[in-house]
């Protein structure tokens, strides 16, 4: 590590549950944020910050005035630019050393399952980890749609993930983990698409909010890049900031779903 990055990651480094080891497996690691709206705007911002080596943000929707109130990777400048663009510039400005990559594209299945952010060989042998780093995916999509075609990529690559959602004055946070035997995916904990869910742009999104669930987030994402503190796969927290309190379930891997027979930790 150079003199500049210990001074710039001095402040990690001082933290034993880091130190050296910790910064340098955060800068060998690829994080796919997945949303550039108010999620994946603390998402993007301190991965960026915290010196993760290879940035990748994907998102299809452009800079609009009302993602301002709450969306802060995005200034008054940005609207009408792609969200990527935007997220870019911003990370970039924040840490010139960070690798990013853009796609201004919806993440769904198809496109997810033709990314290669893990080889195939890696992905058989049940490993997410080289020389090269891990890899992790942060959803930031408030998409449900979006979040079966991730859960469904992470346990063929057997990739671990962050889940996050925000809407009105209440968010959660679950991650995900396949190279856990016997750990519950997403669809242990939803195993349909329900109908009726709420939406910010209906039922809208105290602005706060979606910082605290975002930065929940990234510590969850370094906690499995460096390898720190208890284990956080398998549960659900959620947030009400109408009172303040953090709630948190264990979710049970259902039998009979898929991701307990037919892939990495099967």
């Amino acid at each position: 590590m150079k003199d500049d990055q210990l001074l710039r990651y001095s402040r990690h480094i001082l933290l034993p549950e880091v130190d050296i080891e910790g910064q340098e497996a955060i800068s060998r690691a690829t994080v796919v944020v997945i949303g550039l709206g108010g999620l994946g705007s603390p998402v993007a911002l301190y991965l960026a910050a915290s010196g993760v080596g290879h940035l990748i943000l994907v998102d299809d929707d452009q800079v609009e005035v009302s993602n301002l109130q709450r969306q802060v990777v995005h200034d008054s400048a940005s609207v009408g630019l792609s969200k990527v663009e935007s997220a870019a510039q911003r990370c970039q400005a924040v840490n010139p050393d960070v690798k990013i990559s853009c796609y201004a594209q919806r993440a769904d299945s198809e496109w997810l399952s033709q990314q290669d952010w893990l080889s195939s060989e890696d992905a058989l042998n049940g490993q997410v980890s080289s020389d090269d780093g891990l890899t992790v995916i942060v959803d930031c999509s408030d998409n449900a749609a979006i979040r079966y075609a991730i859960n469904e990529v992470c346990l063929q690559k057997c990739m671990p993930w962050v889940s996050g959602a925000a809407v009105a004055l209440n968010g959660q946070v679950a991650v995900f983990d396949p190279r856990e035997e016997g750990a519950p995916c997403y669809r242990c904990l939803y195993p349909a698409l329900q109908d009726g869910a709420l939406t910010c742009s209906e039922n809208g999104i105290l602005s706060p909010v979606v910082g605290i669930i975002g930065t929940t987030q990234v510590v969850e994402a370094l906690r499995l890049i460096v390898g720190f503190g208890a284990p956080q796969h398998g549960y659900l927290r959620t947030y009400d900031a109408g009172t303040g309190d953090w709630q948190r379930w264990k979710v049970p891997a259902r039998q009979t779903c898929s991701c307990q027979s037919d892939y990495c930790s099967g």
